[in-house]
């Protein structure tokens, strides 16, 4: 699915579930906390910009422990 978000794929929370290799209710906790990645709150559906997701993964990057 793609809108007018810059053409990055809308993402339903199974699918970033599965993409992060966690589960949706881990994923859920993400969010609850703060701590996941940007997500949209549309007509009572969570959505997650592509390019949130991937910029969440880029953050998390390190180098070293």
């Amino acid at each position: 699915m793609t809108n007018n978000n810059g053409g990055s794929r809308l993402l339903t929370p199974r699918e970033v579930s599965t993409y992060l290799g966690r589960s949706v209710p881990a994923l859920a906790q993400l969010r609850y906390r703060g701590t996941g990645p940007r997500f949209i709150h549309a007509g009572g559906r969570i959505r997650y910009r592509q390019s949130d997701v991937d910029a969440w993964l880029r953050a998390g990057e390190r180098d070293a422990t």
